[in-house]
């Protein structure tokens, strides 16, 4: 399976981005705010919802009377193979005029977040607010002049420990 390429240029865009980034691990180290460029960037291990969506749904599929359910025996996926995988994907924001932490120790460098959502609120159109919200109420906001991100993935996927929970 191909790496997500995505570019947001609106809040419904974000969305689609907070979707694929929910229960991301962020190290404090790899997000950087760049004034002189305007950017904000950040690398992180999202975990890939739509893989083990995929699998919940070839799990679902009832075995024939041979055994190997059908859609199994088609892509030659073992069984028992580990829906659960991250990849490395960076996420970049550019036009940014201003950012701010609240909760985040900044020179923990070692530390990492837990991201749950990016949301924006818009201000000024086309301008607003940008918000990661982490778990434990950590956040970053980013002030943009206007709606303009990517997200890539860069690399292979690797297996999961496990499918992140949500009270």
């Amino acid at each position: 399976m191909a790496g997500l390429k995505l570019i947001a240029l609106d809040g419904e865009d974000l969305a689609v981005l907070s979707v694929h980034l929910q229960d991301a691990i962020v190290g404090i180290a790899d997000m950087t705010y760049l004034p002189r460029e305007r950017r904000f960037v950040l690398l992180a291990n999202r975990f890939d919802w739509e893989k083990a969506i995929q699998a919940e749904a070839m799990a679902d599929i009832e075995e024939p009377a041979g055994g190997v359910p059908v859609a199994l025996a088609a892509t030659h996926t073992a069984p028992n193979a580990a829906p659960c995988v991250r990849r490395r994907a960076g996420l970049r924001f550019e036009r940014v005029l201003g950012a701010r932490v609240r909760g985040i120790d900044l020179t923990k460098k070692q530390g990492v977040l837990n991201l749950l959502a990016l949301t924006f609120e818009e201000t000024d159109a086309p301008s607003g607010t940008v918000t990661f919200l982490f778990s434990g109420g950590a956040e970053v906001q980013l002030d943009v002049e206007c709606m303009e991100a990517g997200l890539e993935d860069l690399g292979p996927a690797w297996d999961a420990k496990g499918t992140p929970c949500h009270d």
